[in-house]
This record gives structure tokens, sequence and C-alpha cells, in this order.
């Protein structure tokens, strides 16, 4: 499995491409374009078996190259020196390694140089030996923690950075183990070097499974039951109904309770045991954001209309990467975003597009609120503004609503029924 690969280097955000630069000891970085900085990251990289101890062994792996890029980074001239000023002990003693380390290279030495390099060589040999294992929980910003004592957090708990996060496909709740580095100055927690094992496998044979986009996909048929009393919530579930996998927008004007039947939706399937529920604010008025923040479900992420669309769009696709891994391993997990109207039109669609239900695993389904339709949808629940603005319910506006299948979810006399009450809409309507 590649360490760093250009796909992923250019789909991340720049602070992360710093912080690998930094780890392969990249001089001048923060100079550098993104284009250049990914071309100097990659060219780093693959430098890093040469300089790795017990030359000629197995390809190393992600985290062993990381490490290696980590020992280069302030390194003097031998190999030695840079093993010394890599360590993770008190500037003392770093500085007396090295001076040691420099001068036996310098006059051939031997004796007491030797010695104390191969007392590095033990340390750094000890520190790649200690695995840790604990739980993941992964942050709102693609990063995460191995949690040693979970769920509660702890001093001893390991920082996993967010391109191990993503090459890995961790979730949260998976039980991850490998190798770990003490912390440097700079930092409160030690970091996991690479990620040897998830859930009881080995970590390359997780990765080497099926990509989700790659997995066969079928109609959503099992149906997404609300049990609420709101009138709106009754004739969506049984006009338009949902199921585990649809790709469904909450459509209409301004003020005609798109965001107001989102948060019904969300209080009746929030605390179930069997969907991951996520929520992502993007582009929502300042005032609601307390509003939501008070609700079930905290926000994974929480902009207003006045964050760029690029930002709303990053913060949708990082929930979508978790319910991504999620649905990969076999778990069903809903994403609730208020709303796509702040995204260009292309993100919005592939931010739809990631919603199906997966043949052979889980399911990803997403409900959004939006002005209108993009396409692709499999489930259109459209809002009247009349009915909301003089209070009558339901407000759902059955001529502009629909879902595909629906038979596949309610029956086929299920679909009739729907049929049937569409028509009668449309007849009132004309």
């Amino acid at each position: 499995m590649a360490v760093l690969e250009r796909s992923e280097l250019e789909a991340s955000p720049l602070a992360d491409l710093h912080a690998i630069a930094d780890q392969l000891g990249l001089d001048g970085f923060r100079r550098l374009r993104k284009g250049e900085l990914i071309d100097a990251i990659l060219a780093g990289a693959g430098e890093a078996p040469e300089t790795r101890d017990g030359a000629g062994d197995e390809e190393p792996t992600g985290g062993e190259r990381e490490g290696a890029g980590r020992r280069r980074r302030r390194g003097g001239r031998s190999l030695r020196g840079r093993r010394a000023a890599g360590r993770e002990e008190d500037g003392e003693d770093a500085r007396a390694d090295a001076a040691a380390a420099d001068g036996a290279e310098g006059e051939g030495a031997e004796g007491d140089g030797g010695a104390e390099a191969g007392g590095r060589d033990a340390r750094e040999q000890r520190a790649r030996d200690e695995v840790t294992e604990g739980v993941v929980e992964v942050l709102p910003n693609g990063s995460g923690f191995l949690r040693v004592s979970p769920p509660e957090p702890s001093d001893e708990d390991v920082y996993i950075s967010a391109a191990q996060v993503r090459r890995c496909e961790l979730v949260s709740g998976d039980r991850v183990s490998g190798p770990v580095r003490e912390p440097r100055r700079s930092e409160r927690y030690p970091s996991l070097v690479r990620v040897e094992t998830i859930n009881g496998a080995a970590a390359d044979e997780v990765a080497d499974g099926a990509r989700y986009e790659d997995q066969p996909v079928a109609y959503p048929s099992e149906r997404l039951a609300f049990g609420a009393a709101d009138p709106t919530l009754e004739a969506i579930e049984w006009l338009t109904p949902l199921g585990l996998g649809s790709r469904a927008l909450i459509v209409g004007p301004a003020r005609s309770g798109k965001t107001e039947t989102l948060r019904s939706l969300l209080a009746a399937v929030a605390g179930r045991d069997d969907l991951h529920v996520t929520l992502v604010l993007a582009g929502v008025r300042p005032e609601e954001l307390a509003q939501w923040h008070e609700g079930p479900v905290a926000p994974a992420g929480a902009l207003t209309f006045a964050a760029s669309a690029d930002a709303q769009a990053s913060a949708v696709e990082q929930a979508l990467d978790g319910a991504r891994r999620l649905a990969a391993r076999g778990q069903d997990a809903l994403v609730l975003i208020d709303g796509l109207d702040g995204l260009q039109p292309p993100a919005a669609r592939r931010a739809l597009s990631v919603a199906r239900n997966l043949r052979d695993g889980g399911s990803v389904t997403l409900i959004a609120t939006a002005s209108k339709p993009f396409g692709g949808e499999t489930t259109v629940i459209g809002l009247d503004p009349v009915l909301t603005a003089t209070g009558r319910q339901p407000i759902l506006d059955l001529a502009t609503s629909g879902t595909l299948r629906p038979e596949l979810l309610v029956g086929e006399d299920g679909a009739r029924a729907i049929d049937r009450a569409r028509a009668a809409a449309l007849d009132a309507s004309g």
C-alpha cells in the first residue's frame, strides 16, 4: 500500500501538508505553492527507505517512512547525528549526543561515541517496539485520538493524524494498535507512528478491501420509520417514504419550513442504536446555531452563510467521509445537512452521490435541505410555503414530492395508495 498518494495530498488542506513537510524535514516548505509542496513531499518521502536502520529489510510501512523522515528533520552530517537530533529527551542530552556522534564521524572514533550511538540505537528500537492499543475517536477536523481508557480522555491518549485516518479509513469505535512515539517539546500527546491492526485484523488487509465507491448498490429497500406524532413527519413517512441509503432533499422556497422539518426528523431518529446519526450545518443563520447545539445531536460541523462555498463543502465532505467508512464496515449511517444551497452545484451533487445502499455492506442515508433539487435524488420532499405561512399541517406539497421505487419500501398496495393521493392533490390544485 502506497505511503503517500498524490490524490490524497491534493485533497488535503494546506495545514496538513505543512505538518507532513515538517515531519519530513523539508527546508523552506512554507514558501512553496501547493503543487510544488506536494512534489517536494513525494520526493522527500521517497528517500525515507535509504535512511532507515536495517537497510535491505522488507519495504517499510507508511509509519516507518514517516519516522525515518522525522529522524532526518534537523540532522547533522551523519546518520548518528540525525538520530541524536531527533531524540525525544531533554535538550542538554540531545546536544551532548549530537556533538559526540559528529565527533566520532570526524575522528573515526569507535570508543565512547560509538557506544553512545549504540545506546541511542537501542533506545530508538525500544521506541519502535512500544505498541499501544485503544479505541479510535475521530474528531470533526478529520484527525483523531486513540483512547487508551475509553470513553474518557486521558493524558495517555495517542494522537492520530488526519492522513492516517483517511488512509486506513478509521471510524470512531475502531480498536486499533500500533507503535507510538513520545511527544516532542511542542506537543502534548504521543503520536501513532503507524496503524498495525484494526479490530484484530492487519491494517493492510482492511485497507485492501473493496473501495466504497466500487461496491455494488441497490435501491433502498429497508424503510426508515420515524414513529412521530408530527403530522408532517407522518405524511413524509407514508407518502414520500425514505429508506436506508436514500438520497433525500427537503426542498422549498425561503420560509417554507425546511429547517424545522429537518430538526423534527433529527429528533425522531436521534438515539437509535442501529443508526449512526451525524448533523452538519452549512450556511445557516447565526441565530440558528444555538438552537441546533441545544438539540439531541451536536453538529459535527457548524458554519454560517458567511463561510465560503469551499469551507461549507469541506465540512460536508468530512462528515460524509466518516459515514462512508461506517457503511463500508457494514453499519448504517444517516447524515443530515442544513443545507446544500451554499455549495457549488457540482459539490452538492458529489455530496448527494455518497448516499447509497450497499448490497454487501451497510448504507449511507442523506437528508438535506435545499431550495430546489440538484438531480440524482431518490426522494424529494417538497414543502408548501402557503401551508407553512397559514399554520396548516401537514405542509407537504405532494405535487413536487416523490420517491423512486416506493414499492420496495411500502409494497405494491402502498405505492398505489401514494399514486392515488398524489392524483387527488393534483386535482385539488387544478
